[in-house]
Protein backbone atom coordinates (compact mmCIF):
# COMPACT_ATOMS: atom_id res chain seq x y z
CA UNK A 1 0.00 0.00 0.00
CA UNK A 2 1.15 3.35 -0.80
CA UNK A 3 1.85 6.38 1.57
CA UNK A 4 1.33 9.94 0.63
CA UNK A 5 3.60 12.55 2.54
CA UNK A 6 2.64 16.05 2.78
CA UNK A 7 6.05 18.24 3.77
CA UNK A 8 6.54 22.06 3.40
CA UNK A 9 7.95 23.61 0.80
CA UNK A 10 10.79 24.94 2.73
CA UNK A 11 11.37 23.04 6.23
CA UNK A 12 14.03 25.78 6.87
CA UNK A 13 11.74 28.61 6.42
CA UNK A 14 9.81 30.55 7.68
CA UNK A 15 6.08 28.21 8.26
CA UNK A 16 3.81 31.24 8.03
CA UNK A 17 5.14 32.06 4.40
CA UNK A 18 3.49 28.80 3.06
CA UNK A 19 1.14 27.91 5.20
CA UNK A 20 -2.39 28.14 4.83
CA UNK A 21 -4.31 30.27 7.14
CA UNK A 22 -6.31 27.78 9.44
CA UNK A 23 -8.58 29.90 12.09
CA UNK A 24 -9.78 27.56 15.14
CA UNK A 25 -13.21 28.58 15.36
CA UNK A 26 -15.66 26.89 16.79
CA UNK A 27 -15.43 23.68 19.29
CA UNK A 28 -18.73 21.30 19.74
CA UNK A 29 -19.50 20.24 23.24
CA UNK A 30 -21.77 17.50 23.94
CA UNK A 31 -24.91 18.36 26.41
CA UNK A 32 -28.27 16.64 27.34
CA UNK A 33 -30.57 19.64 27.42
CA UNK A 34 -29.95 22.09 24.90
CA UNK A 35 -32.25 24.94 27.23
CA UNK A 36 -30.36 24.06 30.42
CA UNK A 37 -27.01 24.40 28.51
CA UNK A 38 -27.92 27.51 26.59
CA UNK A 39 -29.24 29.20 30.15
CA UNK A 40 -26.13 27.93 31.75
CA UNK A 41 -23.70 29.81 29.35
CA UNK A 42 -25.55 32.70 28.60
CA UNK A 43 -25.26 33.13 32.00
CA UNK A 44 -21.47 33.35 31.97
CA UNK A 45 -21.97 36.61 30.10
CA UNK A 46 -20.66 34.69 27.08
CA UNK A 47 -22.32 36.27 23.24
CA UNK A 48 -25.12 33.76 21.84
CA UNK A 49 -24.81 33.60 18.28
CA UNK A 50 -27.17 31.27 16.94
CA UNK A 51 -29.68 29.20 18.12
CA UNK A 52 -31.41 27.40 14.97
CA UNK A 53 -34.09 24.82 14.77
CA UNK A 54 -34.92 22.76 11.81
CA UNK A 55 -36.10 18.99 11.31
CA UNK A 56 -32.48 17.72 11.82
CA UNK A 57 -32.03 18.70 15.14
CA UNK A 58 -31.09 22.05 16.52
CA UNK A 59 -28.31 24.11 17.35
CA UNK A 60 -26.70 26.56 19.82
CA UNK A 61 -23.51 28.98 19.62
CA UNK A 62 -21.49 31.34 21.96
CA UNK A 63 -18.87 33.42 21.70
CA UNK A 64 -17.01 33.82 25.10
CA UNK A 65 -16.00 37.60 25.73
CA UNK A 66 -12.69 38.56 23.59
CA UNK A 67 -12.65 35.11 22.18
CA UNK A 68 -11.96 34.44 18.27
CA UNK A 69 -13.44 30.88 19.05
CA UNK A 70 -16.97 29.67 19.85
CA UNK A 71 -18.65 26.73 21.70
CA UNK A 72 -21.40 24.90 19.74
CA UNK A 73 -23.63 22.96 21.33
CA UNK A 74 -27.37 21.18 20.53
CA UNK A 75 -28.67 18.14 18.92
CA UNK A 76 -26.68 15.91 16.71
CA UNK A 77 -23.94 18.31 16.61
CA UNK A 78 -21.10 15.44 18.09
CA UNK A 79 -21.42 12.11 18.36
CA UNK A 80 -19.30 12.28 22.09
CA UNK A 81 -20.59 11.19 25.11
CA UNK A 82 -22.28 13.90 27.39
CA UNK A 83 -20.03 15.61 29.68
CA UNK A 84 -17.04 14.24 28.05
CA UNK A 85 -15.29 17.44 26.66
CA UNK A 86 -12.40 17.94 29.34
CA UNK A 87 -10.00 20.62 29.93
CA UNK A 88 -11.49 23.32 27.77
CA UNK A 89 -9.07 26.31 28.24
CA UNK A 90 -10.32 29.87 29.01
CA UNK A 91 -7.13 32.69 29.35
CA UNK A 92 -7.58 35.89 31.15
CA UNK A 93 -5.47 38.42 32.30
CA UNK A 94 -6.25 38.18 36.14
CA UNK A 95 -7.46 35.26 37.37
CA UNK A 96 -8.76 36.52 40.67
CA UNK A 97 -10.93 39.00 38.83
CA UNK A 98 -12.44 36.28 36.33
CA UNK A 99 -12.97 34.20 39.27
CA UNK A 100 -14.79 36.46 41.34
CA UNK A 101 -16.63 37.38 37.82
CA UNK A 102 -18.18 33.79 37.78
CA UNK A 103 -18.82 33.85 41.28
CA UNK A 104 -20.98 36.50 41.22
CA UNK A 105 -22.60 34.14 38.40
CA UNK A 106 -23.63 31.88 40.29
CA UNK A 107 -20.81 29.56 38.94
CA UNK A 108 -19.53 27.26 41.21
CA UNK A 109 -15.85 27.37 40.41
CA UNK A 110 -13.05 26.11 42.17
CA UNK A 111 -10.35 28.19 44.22
CA UNK A 112 -7.74 29.81 43.03
CA UNK A 113 -4.58 26.69 42.11
CA UNK A 114 -1.60 25.78 40.39
CA UNK A 115 -0.16 22.72 39.41
CA UNK A 116 3.07 20.56 40.23
CA UNK A 117 4.06 19.95 36.87
CA UNK A 118 2.81 18.84 33.97
CA UNK A 119 0.23 16.64 34.98
CA UNK A 120 -3.52 18.06 34.72
CA UNK A 121 -5.60 15.01 34.78
CA UNK A 122 -5.00 13.91 38.51
CA UNK A 123 -6.47 16.12 41.67
CA UNK A 124 -3.35 15.59 43.45
CA UNK A 125 -1.42 17.60 41.05
CA UNK A 126 -2.95 20.56 41.84
CA UNK A 127 -1.48 22.41 44.41
CA UNK A 128 -3.46 25.37 46.30
CA UNK A 129 -3.06 29.14 45.53
CA UNK A 130 -1.65 30.84 42.56
CA UNK A 131 1.69 30.08 41.12
CA UNK A 132 5.19 31.31 42.77
CA UNK A 133 6.03 34.98 41.66
CA UNK A 134 2.19 35.08 40.20
CA UNK A 135 4.27 33.44 37.23
CA UNK A 136 2.53 33.58 33.30
CA UNK A 137 0.57 30.60 32.13
CA UNK A 138 0.69 29.35 36.05
CA UNK A 139 -2.25 30.23 37.85
CA UNK A 140 -5.94 28.57 37.48
CA UNK A 141 -9.03 28.03 38.73
CA UNK A 142 -11.72 25.45 37.28
CA UNK A 143 -15.55 24.87 36.66
CA UNK A 144 -18.05 22.63 34.99
CA UNK A 145 -21.16 23.30 33.15
CA UNK A 146 -24.44 21.58 34.40
CA UNK A 147 -23.35 18.18 32.18
CA UNK A 148 -19.76 17.63 33.55
CA UNK A 149 -18.41 19.09 30.60
CA UNK A 150 -14.91 20.82 32.15
CA UNK A 151 -13.59 24.25 31.77
CA UNK A 152 -10.14 25.44 32.85
CA UNK A 153 -9.73 29.15 33.37
CA UNK A 154 -5.44 29.72 33.15
CA UNK A 155 -3.90 33.48 33.89
CA UNK A 156 -1.47 34.02 30.90
CA UNK A 157 0.04 38.10 31.62
CA UNK A 158 2.87 37.47 29.26
CA UNK A 159 3.04 35.51 25.88
CA UNK A 160 6.13 32.90 25.17
CA UNK A 161 8.09 33.73 22.24
CA UNK A 162 6.35 32.43 19.31
CA UNK A 163 2.72 32.03 20.66
CA UNK A 164 1.47 34.91 18.54
CA UNK A 165 2.14 36.65 15.50
CA UNK A 166 3.69 39.92 15.80
CA UNK A 167 1.92 41.90 13.24
CA UNK A 168 -1.55 42.53 14.38
CA UNK A 169 -1.89 43.00 18.30
CA UNK A 170 -5.57 42.46 19.79
CA UNK A 171 -6.55 42.58 23.15
CA UNK A 172 -9.98 40.39 24.98
CA UNK A 173 -11.47 43.24 26.42
CA UNK A 174 -10.65 46.81 27.75
CA UNK A 175 -9.77 45.07 31.39
CA UNK A 176 -6.71 43.30 29.47
CA UNK A 177 -5.96 46.05 27.31
CA UNK A 178 -6.13 48.31 30.65
CA UNK A 179 -3.64 46.08 32.33
CA UNK A 180 -0.65 46.01 29.33
CA UNK A 181 -0.85 49.73 29.38
CA UNK A 182 0.04 49.72 33.15
CA UNK A 183 2.82 47.00 32.43
CA UNK A 184 3.88 49.34 29.79
CA UNK A 185 3.52 52.27 32.22
CA UNK A 186 5.55 50.66 34.81
CA UNK A 187 8.24 49.50 32.48
CA UNK A 188 8.42 52.93 30.94
CA UNK A 189 9.14 54.58 34.09
CA UNK A 190 12.11 52.14 34.63
CA UNK A 191 13.31 53.59 31.26
CA UNK A 192 13.08 57.15 32.12
CA UNK A 193 14.99 56.81 35.53
CA UNK A 194 17.28 54.96 33.41
CA UNK A 195 17.59 57.18 30.56
CA UNK A 196 17.53 60.74 33.18
CA UNK A 197 15.46 62.35 30.81
CA UNK A 198 11.42 62.46 30.17
CA UNK A 199 10.77 60.56 26.71
CA UNK A 200 8.89 62.60 24.66
CA UNK A 201 8.08 59.49 22.28
CA UNK A 202 6.37 57.69 24.75
CA UNK A 203 3.12 56.48 22.79
CA UNK A 204 6.04 54.84 20.40
CA UNK A 205 7.70 53.52 23.35
CA UNK A 206 4.34 51.99 25.09
CA UNK A 207 3.39 50.56 21.29
CA UNK A 208 6.26 48.75 20.92
CA UNK A 209 5.79 47.44 24.38
CA UNK A 210 2.38 45.97 23.97
CA UNK A 211 3.50 44.35 20.89
CA UNK A 212 6.40 43.11 22.06
CA UNK A 213 4.85 41.40 24.94
CA UNK A 214 2.06 39.98 22.68
CA UNK A 215 4.29 38.23 20.46
CA UNK A 216 6.79 37.05 23.23
CA UNK A 217 9.64 39.07 21.58
CA UNK A 218 12.49 41.15 23.68
CA UNK A 219 10.84 43.95 25.62
CA UNK A 220 12.19 47.19 25.25
CA UNK A 221 14.23 48.64 27.77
Amino acid sequence: MSTTEVRPHDASGDPSMDAVGMKLEVVAIPVSDVDRAKAFYGGLGWRLDADFSNRDGRLVQFTPPGSRCSVQFGTSVTPAATGTAQNLFLVVSDIEAAREELVRRGVRVSEVFHYSGLDRVHSDARLSGPAPGRRSYGSFVSFSDPDGNGWVVQEVTARLPGRIDPAPTAFGSARDLAGALRRAEAAHGEHEKRTGRRDANWPDWYAAYLVAEQAGAPLPS
